[in-house]
């Protein structure tokens, strides 16, 4: 089957010469959650702007359901559901008819039942008739979402819906994402919160300097690039890595009190029992022994900064 999202080399220089975009090319299949991770300024925003219609690409291509983004405006715009990162609302309209309205704008004829589902899937159905500056941040971020879905999209973008939200609000708003892909929603969704792309996501996207660095499976990528950590908690801190103890991944860290091991879990073997017997010998005494994996902001942090090292180099 064909992916409900494709972007082929594309390309956004702005006047001036500012290069946002340098050859994106990006497949995301019908029903799939993909979380899209870059550091400010890598071109997250500019990417979905182009697809969404708002920017125009300097070139390439991008086609959603089949339809260029170019030649099928309307059809592909009609296909698509944009949340924004900025709150902008009429402040004296209610929850009820800003919804209706955007619905109306795409041309979608007055269908009650259907709004009313979408206010109600997102808890806002007690609110429908509050006026938006009654709302909280985190209800506002809801009544975005009820907008961008009014018109029945396949796509829905969602641009750091859950900034400013508190973590409670965070996790609900997971859970409705969690219900719009299992009604067949694909949704790709910008974040600078990495434990948001580890909770829901199906893939997860790496972008800088406005080339994607990697795109992968969020489980295999955990997998194939994750790493572990041992610490050694010494009883008496020292000043210095004894020479007997030097070797490739081991630091002693800035309070002398720990020695920090990083090995890779697919190693054949990984070196943490020789590493304690020369603990041993070196005279340095355990108090404790404590290990975790690495997380996707590792790796996520680990990729920016070898991508920023090469286009310093």
């Amino acid at each position: 089957m064909a992916p409900i999202l494709s972007v082929r080399d594309l390309r956004k220089t702005y006047d001036g010469g500012f290069e946002a975009l340098k050859g994106v090319t990006l497949e995301i299949e019908q029903g799939e959650i993909l979380a899209l991770l870059g550091p400010n300024g890598a071109g997250k925003t500019t990417l979905i702007s182009t697809i969404c219609g708002l920017t125009v690409p300097t070139s390439g291509t991008v086609t959603v359901g089949g339809f260029d983004i170019a030649r099928d405006y309307r059809k592909t715009r009609s296909l698509i559901g944009l949340v924004p990162q900025d709150i902008a609302l009429e402040p004296f309209e209610t929850v009820y008819r800003t919804v209706s309205f955007s619905r109306g704008l795409f041309g979608k004829p007055r269908n009650d039942a259907f709004v009313g589902e979408v206010l109600k899937k997102l808890s806002l159905w007690d609110k429908k008739d509050s006026q938006i500056k009654e709302l909280s941040g985190g209800m506002k971020r809801r009544v975005l979402i009820a907008k961008a879905l009014s018109h029945e999209p396949r796509v829905l973008f969602l641009d750091e819906p859950t900034a400013g939200v508190d973590v409670a609000l965070r996790k609900d708003m997971w859970d409705v994402v969690d219900g719009l892909r299992a009604d067949g929603v694909t949704i790709i969704l910008t974040t600078h919160y990495i434990e948001e792309a580890e909770a829901i996501a199906d893939r997860v996207g790496v972008i800088n300097g406005g080339r994607i660095l990697l795109v992968e499976d969020k489980d295999a990528l955990m997998v194939q690039m994750g790493k572990k950590q041992l610490d050694v908690i010494l009883t008496d801190p020292v000043d210095a890595l004894p020479e007997s103890l030097a070797r490739p991944g081991l630091e002693l860290s800035a309070d002398g009190t720990r020695l920090v091991y990083s090995y890779d879990t697919k190693a054949e073997r990984t070196g943490i029992t020789r590493l304690l017997q020369d603990v041993a010998e070196a005279g340095l005494v355990l108090r404790d022994v404590q290990t975790r994996e690495s997380s996707l902001e590792d790796i996520f942090v680990g990729l920016v900064e070898e991508h920023s090292a090469g286009e310093a180099s």
